[in-house]
């Protein structure tokens, strides 16, 4: 039970306020709407009390003491507004704006330091002998003004305590003090990521956001979430006006939301312009009469070569509309439905949960088939049929910020310094509190500088290395062996299986001392809080769900699981993945992971919905792609997806997409996989619509439109809802009240989320009312006048027995090894500034400008024999395919491996990859593909 929390009386001005334990004055004087001026300060940093903008007299004390630095003591008598205060603080204001006030007005309109000024009626001046300090502007996302510093070093702070990117710093002394970047470089030269935490803490202009954001017009600003990542970081979108007149976002802050709590990361603050881009799709297109479906037409297009125009004609949505439903209501009648369906879809992981959950209910009910999947089965299939199996659930058992509480944490094939940049920051926080840090990754990835042990393992040999681990918590008898006995099935298989998985064994085969893997083991069985995040690393692997498997061994053996600072994280890659799972689209499962093979489950969606439900599990992504070459699946919808860059043996891929009778797509974008279909519909971004999304944490959170889509394009909901109309199904979820689909309706988003929210039991306390006024719940919530639960497992698992199954592993070498005509292997993955399949991050200027080129990551060991130097352009082959790249030789990656970004069409990751399919998850192995290097 919490303990009530003591306040702290004392007067303010005359009145009496109550603090906190850990406020300062100024943050009670905030709280209680009694306001200081302040500088220096900021939520969320550490003060330091430098500016002395915001002193206060305190009875009995001969001087003035800084509010921010300052923690009241009851009965301390305050007085911010007393004769002598005021003075200072009018002093304080009057000499730093002679110094640098000038410079601000002529930056941002959001000038504290002027705020403050105007308010206490302090003279604007300039010192007459104040040089104007030169610009940098070498960075495409923003500006360094050091005429508008006034060296509060708010900036220094975001970035090193908050941020931990350890950039920003304060070099010289006395007159000649300054703020800079590493080692005085020019920005775009230094270390910064451009996360932007220095441009939102600045209070003078000093740091802006590039193309005169600062003084830009804002008609409104609206609170919404990041469109990128899984960590569902919350910001505002502030709008107004571009130079035609148009709206258009001008720039974003972060707000202080669950996940973030102002943080953002450069996609999340800079990658918001690809809602305006030119290459937005503003009009339905269906493909001209006589025009083949030819995978070449794809570089073709995207090199300027071939117009769209010359495949596609432009059509009304009712033409389109008939053309899409029409063609894949043809192909459904023409043949049995169920397993044996002719159609299938792909939704979109990077929309809401209300518009994954009505594009399942479209295929299962209108195209009568469970052959519909997304993005989760290219990322995280195997963590999740891991998971199920295991523990009875494929959610996180604790929120990526718990780490502040482990004392141990275990990160295994995950790169979130570039996947995850917040969830980064929570990590980094913790470590400089003191927490032990094991990175696990055949590359040193930026947050191997932070680590305690760096596992630089062999690729592919993860199992080798766990199984290593959990032979020497069973042989050293570090298991907790209460928690086992009470709540943990499977133990003693376990203890067999690893028997023989010594670490003088298992070093052999993953390449890590066996010394190192004991002392590891040891560190992770016996700390009072381990925690274990991993990513695609884990995964994407022909045996993803066994190395998913030996972390949860890990977890359950030692009881590290159900409380805070423990548990097991894998790390969502896109912001609506762990959503449009939990919403049912996926082929085997109902919204929330109900199983369409059992009576029972099919039974009570045939009532809700209305209409008779096959009951065989439907085919996943690769399965789709193989049963379409074969003629099999004749005909697809796929919405938001982007096939034609993600699915492996990518050129099979795109043939098999070519091959469709019938393929429509809507998106927002002529993706690749839009120039092979029949009909595009123009979508909406998340910028345009309302909607909600679960992030990594379990978090729902909701989304707001800030624009109105461009053109024709229409809102997905709505026109999701008009396929399955023409189809026969007697929706009506978006009424005439609602309009046309072009602007975003709140109403029907709420009406398919209450639909929604009837069948998935973590939902059950949060009806959208309460999301409207909360703007984010934890689930499962059972109750609405009630909190989620954060941690979960904390007593039973949601198994029959309540009790979890340890799944042994054993070590196999997988399908792709090199041998002397592919010596190497390579592993696909992102880089920080894009994302995914390139079509968003690529069309955002300042991300495109920061990382316009592919880029092979090959070891020195393996570029000299080659005679490759860093910058040479090389080409990659694999038995499936080819790419060509800019090499960049560096140590960061292991001798013997490469690795490739994914985001470039021009240097298409997965032409190299195969299709060869982990068995339980059915995802593709990505990380490990044998290769040759030639220079060209």
């Amino acid at each position: 039970m919490n303990k009530p929390v003591e306040f702290i009386e004392f007067t303010l001005n005359g009145k009496t306020i109550a603090a906190t334990p850990g406020e300062t004055i100024l943050d009670a004087a905030k709280r209680s709407r009694m306001p200081i001026p302040h500088l220096c300060a900021s939520r969320g940093l550490e003060p330091v009390g430098n500016c002395r903008a915001c002193v206060v007299e305190i009875a009995g004390e001969r001087t003035l003491a800084p509010s921010c630095c300052r923690a009241p003591t009851p009965g301390m008598k305050v007085e911010s507004t007393s004769a002598r205060a005021v003075a200072a603080q009018k002093m304080v204001l009057e000499l730093l704006v002679s110094d640098a006030g000038a410079a601000s007005a002529e930056l941002t309109t959001q000038s504290k330091l002027l705020f403050w000024a105007d308010k206490l009626q302090a003279p604007r001046g300039r010192l007459p002998q104040r040089e104007a300090v030169a610009s940098d502007t070498s960075h495409p996302a923003f500006a360094v003004n050091l005429d508008a510093c006034i060296q509060c070093t708010r900036c220094i702070r975001a970035c090193r305590d908050i941020q931990v990117n350890d950039v920003l710093g304060l070099a010289h002394r006395g007159a000649h003090a300054k703020i800079v970047f590493d080692q005085d470089d020019p920005v775009f030269d230094s270390t910064c990521v451009a996360c932007g935490e220095c441009v939102q803490a600045c209070p003078t202009g000093a740091l802006m956001p590039a193309r005169g954001a600062g003084l830009a017009t804002i008609d409104r600003a609206v609170d919404s979430v990041c469109p990128y990542c899984g960590v569902g970081c919350q910001l505002t979108w502030h709008v107004g006006r571009d130079e035609h007149g148009d709206e258009t976002i001008r720039y974003v802050t972060g707000r202080d939301g669950p996940a973030n709590h102002g943080r953002l990361c450069v996609k999340g603050r800079f990658g918001f312009d690809y809602v305006r881009d030119g290459e937005r799709l503003t009009v339905p297109l269906i493909r001209r009469d006589g025009v083949a479906k030819d995978p070449a037409h794809i570089e073709q297009v995207k090199r300027g070569e071939l117009p769209l125009s010359a495949l596609f004609r432009e059509a009304s949505w009712d033409e389109a509309l008939e053309r899409a439903a029409g063609g894949l209501a043809s192909i459904r009648d023409s043949a049995p439905g169920g397993a044996q369906s002719p159609l299938a879809g792909f939704g979109s992981a990077k929309g809401s949960n209300e518009e994954a959950y009505l594009f399942q209910k479209l295929v299962r009910t209108g195209f009568r088939t469970n052959n519909v999947d997304h993005c989760t089965r290219l990322c995280h299939a195997s963590s999740v049929a891991a998971l199920l199996e295991g523990i009875g659930s494929g959610a996180v058992s604790n929120p990526v910020e718990d780490v502040a509480q482990a004392d141990l944490i275990f990160l295994i094939g995950a790169n979130p310094a570039a996947n995850h940049p917040v969830a980064a920051s929570w990590i980094k926080n913790a470590v400089k509190r003191g927490a032990r840090f094991v990175v696990a990754d055949p590359r040193a990835t930026p947050m191997t500088r932070f680590a305690t042990w760096h596992l630089a393992f062999r690729p592919d040999t993860d199992v080798a290395l766990l199984t290593g681990m959990l032979h020497v918590i069973v042989a050293e008898r570090l298991v907790d062996e209460a928690f086992v006995a009470q709540r943990v099935n499977g133990y003693d298989a376990l203890k067999a299986s690893v028997a023989e998985a010594t670490p003088e064994r298992m070093a052999e085969i993953c390449g890590i001392p066996a010394e190192t893997i004991r002392e590891v083991a040891r560190a992770y069985a016996t700390s009072k809080g381990s925690m274990i995040l991993w990513g695609m690393g884990v995964s994407q692997h022909v045996h993803g769900t066994d190395n998913a498997r030996c972390l949860i061994a890990l977890a359950l053996t030692t009881g590290q699981i159900g409380r805070p600072g423990t548990g097991l994280h894998p790390l969502r890659g896109q912001n609506n993945v762990q959503g449009a799972s939990d919403a049912g689209l996926i082929p085997m499962m109902y919204p929330n992971y109900q199983r369409v093979v059992r009576e029972d489950v099919r039974t009570k969606f045939e009532q809700l919905w209305g209409t008779g439900l096959g009951g065989e599990a439907g085919l996943t992504v690769v399965e789709i792609m193989h049963a379409a070459a074969a003629g099999r699946i004749r005909g697809m919808f796929v919405e938001g997806e982007n096939p034609a860059m993600s699915d492996p043996d990518l050129d099979h891929a795109r043939a098999a997409l070519a091959k469709l009778e019938h393929l429509v797509v809507q998106d927002i974008f002529p993706t690749e996989t839009a120039i092979l279909a029949d009909v595009v519909l123009p979508a909406s971004a998340w910028a345009e619509k309302w909607g909600t999304v679960t992030n990594t944490d379990r978090l729902i959170q909701i989304g707001r439109p800030a624009l109105a889509p461009p053109g024709q394009a229409r809102q997905d909901l709505w026109a999701i809802e008009q396929i399955a109309r023409r189809m026969g199904l007697p929706w009506d979820y978006w009424r005439a009240e609602d309009g046309d689909g072009q602007h975003a309706a709140e109403a029907p988003v709420a009406r398919v989320y209450e639909e929604m929210r009837t069948v998935m039991e973590p939902l059950a306390g949060v009806p959208w009312a309460r999301l409207l006024r909360e703007e984010a719940v934890v689930t499962p919530a059972e109750r609405e006048d009630a909190p989620g639960q954060a941690v979960v497992f904390t007593d039973h698992f949601p198994t029959a027995d309540g009790r979890a199954t340890i799944v042994p592993a054993r070590f196999t070498p997988g399908p792709e090894q090199p041998d002397r005509d592919y010596p190497l292997v390579i592993s696909t993955g992102r880089v920080l500034e894009h994302w995914h399949t390139g079509a968003m991050t690529r069309r955002a200027e300042v991300l495109e400008a920061l990382a316009p080129v592919p880029r092979v990551s090959i070891h020195p060991a393996d570029a000299a024999p080659l005679g490759v130097a860093d910058g040479d352009a090389i080409r990659v082959e694999s038995h499936h395919g080819a790419i060509e790249a800019v090499a960049e030789v560096t140590p960061a990656v292991r001798a013997g491996q490469l690795f490739l970004p994914f985001a470039y069409w021009e240097a298409a990751a997965n032409r190299l990859t195969g299709s060869a399919i982990d068995a339980f998850g059915k995802i593709p192995g990505f990380k490990v593909t044998a290769v040759r290097v030639e220079k060209v």
